[in-house]
């Protein structure tokens, strides 16, 4: 596999929930909302239906992505995972030079989330961390220049 979508088990459950919730509840209400709109007369002037075809090609567009994502998707569950050793779906804590911790969690490109520290194992900083242990000492490439940073801890959760 070239490419392997790498996902954990929650942000496949949440994939497959967004596709459902598109799929049962979002396209039929806008289909609903473009038939009343095509009811009312001249569709060339019409914003709700010219409006409700935009979303429904939007939603369709999303429902197609989601569902090639979700074949392709190789389901990885942390909680199997076990050592010292960084691998898809560890929280790493980290030191910088400046002495500041981060914990990050090496997840799927579909789950990242800067905010929570959740990043891809395909990021400059997952790619750097991968396969090391507590007390390896990393570089990470960045466009503000390289920083080192210190592994702390490995944990699977």
């Amino acid at each position: 596999m070239p490419n392997p979508n790498y996902i954990t088990p929650e942000g496949a459950r949440r994939l497959s929930e967004e596709l459902g919730r598109l799929r049962s509840v979002d396209r039929p209400r806008i289909v609903q909302e473009v038939a009343d709109a095509a009811a009312q007369g001249d569709r060339s002037e019409n914003a709700e239906y010219i409006y409700g075809k935009k979303k429904l090609r939007e939603i369709d567009r999303r429902m197609h992505y989601l569902t090639k994502r979700l074949e392709s998707a190789v389901v990885v569950d942390p909680k199997e995972q076990k050592g010292d050793k960084v691998f898809f779906g560890a929280a790493v804590e980290v030191e910088d030079e400046d002495g500041k911790r981060h914990t990050y969690r090496i997840i799927g490109e579909d789950e990242i989330d800067s905010k929570t520290g959740h990043i891809s194992w395909k990021s400059p900083v997952g790619r750097a961390l991968l396969g090391k242990r507590p007390g390896d000492v990393v570089t990470v490439r960045r466009p503000a220049g390289d920083i080192e940073m210190e592994i702390v801890s490995v944990k699977y959760t």
